[in-house]
This record gives structure tokens, C-alpha cells and sequence, in this order.
């Protein structure tokens, strides 16, 4: 005998028939009707939610990049200055940032500090600029520091140039503030000296009382290194004091490529930082870059890589002659460096009069010819005063014998028009014309002149 059950649901269903033995040796038989719509309902709305979800994520993660290529769009749109410069609309947005206060927080920007006054030497590679650095080594109310971020640049090698810009702006930051732990950071050890920073056997802060007897920091005089190296080496926690002692403290650095990453400290009322760009003739700085070529290769690779998505760039690094491959490295590199020299003088053009009020423009050619008239203007701009005896340092310096290329890093005295002109000498016609075709907007704007037009 069999007796058939049923388990029914109110939804679609299959029949799945199944026999059970049962007392007295009969059997039953149940036939179990399964629901699959609740189960598919459950299934189908999990469906529903994932896809909602990724939709959501790749949506957000789209709306940016939908923004940026929009912005980058109008850039295009506004004509060839904007491709030369394509940060500028953003950075002088920074500099229009500081309106949206009341009218006494912005002019507090252009209000220089009465206690403390803080300079950036901002130049590039084979411009002057250590002749520039040791105008202010040699006064004796600034603590001067020569290239401190040369020491970042060599731990993070082979990094790119753009990609350290911020570690160079906060090591800068802190340095003004007196604080040196942070060149602990690059350095492998917690235990560094007065050693460890770039320069130091010509700093005459480091060299001179009461750090070093060998030199007094009031005479004026260029430090001499074999003298310097005998000091002891002093703890960073001393030259930290010392440098709190200094009305005006100076960092000058070639690793700063664009004028737009020093915004944030002269916008910082603690800082207010103050800064002298130095520019020189570019077939000059070319001539001279080209002699040091051995020394400059591997921050002139950083550069190139810093712009290794442009297609512009991409080329550079790419040298056509595998056998001048140095030369090429560091001839390729003086296009960037022009095209960011103009991408800080249209960015000051457009800035607020408290930037201008705080910035200074020197051309080397200038110093060095009128060096006394320069230097006066140079020590208002930083609240120093010129004695008698800085005035005669800064002829003699400009007015020696001859000019040697055989250790370009060395400060010395030199026939300053000389040094001007000897890359007439030494740059081939095709070398000339490759630097004025590059540079040419660059040079218009500072006042040289192309070679077919020299008069001289």
C-alpha cells in the first residue's frame, strides 16, 4: 500500500518524489514540491547590490579624471603660453587664495618678520650661484647653508626631480626653523655631525667660534678646507643653537624646479620666506654645464625623468649618440631649464604685490660687472647692511686673474668678463643655435641678445 504526501509552496516548484519504508513492511510514498523562487529572488537581488556597488566605485573613481582632462582641456584651448607653463592657472589660483580672507591677512604676507628674515638663493646648476651663496657666507649676521638637499637627491638617486619637489619644500621648511633631525632621514645613522652637510668645509658659521677657533665669522674671508677639515666635528644639536643666535638665515639650492613649490612658506606667516632668483646668460650656464658634464649627469637624468610622460621629454631620454651620452644627458637637460625659468617669471608677472614685494630678480651678468652697486641691492632686499670691508671682498672677487674651468665647484677670484663671455669662445655655431632655440623666449624676457645680433 502507498499514500502519497505533498509539500506544496505558493511559488513555482519542482516535484522531487522520494519512498520511505513503513510499518508492517508497507512503503510511502512523498512527492516534495520545492520552491526556487525565493532562493532565485535572493540570488538575483545580491545580483542587483554587486553591481550597484562596482558601478558606484567606478564612478568615483571616473569623476576626477572626467575633471582634470576638462582642465587640462581649457589649458590647451588658451594657446601656446599655457603649454609652456601648465601649472599656472592652478598656481596663481594659490596666489588669489590669500584675497579670500579679510584685506590685514593679506597684506600680513608682505609684512617681513622684524625678528627673523629668511632667504632662498633660487637658481639652477652653473649659474654663479655659489659665488652668489658666498656674499652671504661671508656677512656676519647670516647663518648660511649650501646645497643641505644635495644629501636628499644623492639617497633617493635615481628618484626624478618632480617626484622629490616635496621632500625638498618640508626639508626646506624645517631647516629655516632651525631644526636639523631631518637630515638624519638620508642620512643611514642618527649619529651626524656637522659633516654631514654639503659645503661644510667652507661654511663659516661651521668653521668659525664657537664651533671651529680656526676663523672668527665679523672677518671677511674665504674659508679655506684643509684648514676647516681639522675642526672637530659638532653635534647637529650645536649648529642647531647656533643657528637660532642669526637675524637672517640663507639657504641657497639648484633642486627647487619650480618657483610654485616655495608658495606654501611664503605664504607661512612663521617663515615668510623671502626669495632672490639668480638667472644667467643660457649659452653660458649651457658652456659651463657642458665642462662639468662628469659632475652633473646624474641630477641632469632626474630632470629629463621628472617630464618623462611628455612626449617632448621622452625624446631627451633618448640620447641620438651613445658615445656622447653624458654630454647629450646634460645638453638635453638645459631645455627643461629654460622652459621652467620662463615658467617662473610669468608665474611672478601674475602674482599679488606682497609675492613681488618679496622676491628679487638678479641676473649674474649684473653682480659681476657692477658688483658693488648689485651687492647694495641685494643686502636691502635682506635687511643686511654693507660694510667697507664686503664691498672690497666682493671687487676683489670679481676682479682676478683669468678664468680656470679646471675646478669649476671652487670659489675663487676671477676675471669676471671673462667668465662672461667664454662661451663665445668655446660653443661651436651649432651648439650656439641649438641653446637660442629653445631659450629664445627666455632670453627675450631677460634682455640677451641672440649672437647675430650682438653688436659687441
Amino acid at each position: 500500500m502507498s499514500d502519497f504526501l505533498t509539500i506544496q509552496s505558493r511559488s513555482s516548484y519542482e516535484q522531487l518524489p522520494l519512498t520511505i519504508p513503513g510499518t508492517g513492511g508497507g512503503t510511502y510514498g512523498i512527492t516534495i514540491r520545492v520552491s526556487h523562487s525565493a532562493e532565485a529572488m535572493k540570488r538575483r537581488l545580491q545580483k542587483k547590490y554587486i553591481i550597484l556597488i562596482l558601478g558606484y566605485s567606478v564612478a568615483l573613481l571616473l569623476i576626477p579624471y572626467a575633471l582634470d582632462y576638462r582642465s587640462k582641456s581649457s589649458h590647451i584651448k588658451d594657446g601656446y603660453q599655457q603649454q609652456k607653463c601648465p601649472d599656472l592657472k592652478s598656481t596663481i589660483a594659490l596666489w588669489s587664495s590669500t584675497r579670500t580672507g579679510n584685506s590685514t591677512e593679506v597684506e600680513d604676507y608682505g609684512n617681513r618678520s622684524q625678528s627673523r628674515t629668511h632667504i632662498y638663493l633660487h637658481a639652477t646648476w652653473r649659474t654663479g650661484s655659489s659665488f652668489l651663496g658666498e656674499l652671504f657666507n661671508q656677512h656676519p649676521d647670516v647663518f648660511y647653508l649650501y646645497e643641505p638637499m644635495w644629501n636628499m637627491w644623492q639617497a633617493l638617486y635615481p628618484g626624478d626631480a618632480g617626484s622629490l619637489q616635496g621632500a625638498v619644500r618640508d626639508m626646506m621648511n624645517s631647516l629655516f626653523r632651525c631644526d636639523f633631525s631631518v637630515l638624519k632621514l638620508y642620512a643611514g645613522s642618527s649619529n651626524v655631525t656637522t659633516s654631514f652637510i654639503f659645503g661644510w668645509k667652507t661654511n663659516k658659521v661651521i668653521c668659525s667660534e664657537p664651533l671651529c677657533k680656526a676663523y672668527k665669522k665679523h672677518e671677511i674671508g674665504l674659508v679655506q678646507g684643509d684648514v676647516c677639515s681639522k675642526c672637530h666635528h659638532r653635534d647637529l644639536k650645536e649648529l642647531e643653537k647656533e643657528c637660532k643666535k642669526y637675524p637672517v638665515m640663507v639657504i641657497k639650492d639648484v633642486r627647487v624646479l619650480d618657483l610654485a613649490v616655495l608658495v606654501p612658506l611664503m605664504r607661512d606667516p612663521a617663515i615668510n620666506l623671502q626669495i632672490v632668483q639668480l638667472f644667467r646668460d643660457p649659452r653660458a650656464v649651457h658652456n659651463s654645464r657642458l665642462k662639468s658634464k662628469l659632475a652633473l649627469v646624474k641630477e641632469s637624468i632626474q630632470v629629463l625623468r621628472s617630464k618623462k610622460q611628455s612626449d617632448k621629454y621622452k625624446r631627451l631620454l633618448v640620447p641620438s649618440n651613445r658615445v656622447h651620452r653624458a654630454e647629450s644627458y646634460v645638453s638635453s637637460a638645459m631645455e627643461l631649464i629654460c622652459d621652467n625659468w620662463l615658467n617662473d617669471m610669468l608665474l611672478v608677472m601674475n602674482a599679488p604685490p606682497w609675492v613681488k614685494r618679496n622676491y628679487m630678480q638678479l641676473k649674474y651678468e649684473d653682480l659681476v660687472l657692477r658688483p658693488v652697486g648689485e651687492l647694495q641691492r641685494l643686502y636691502r632686499f635682506s635687511n643686511l647692511t654693507l660694510s667697507p670691508a664686503m664691498e672690497k671682498f666682493v671687487v676683489n672677487m670679481t676682479h682676478g686673474q683669468g678664468y680656470s674651468s679646471d675646478k669649476p665647484f671652487l670659489i675663487s677670484s676671477r676675471d669676471a668678463k671673462e667668465a662672461i663671455y667664454a662661451w663665445r669662445e668655446r660653443l661651436n655655431v651649432e651648439q650656439v643655435n641649438q641653446v637660442e632655440a629653445y631659450c629664445s623666449e627666455v632670453m627675450r624676457q631677460l634682455g640677451y641678445q641672440k649672437r647675430n645680433k650682438d653688436k659687441t
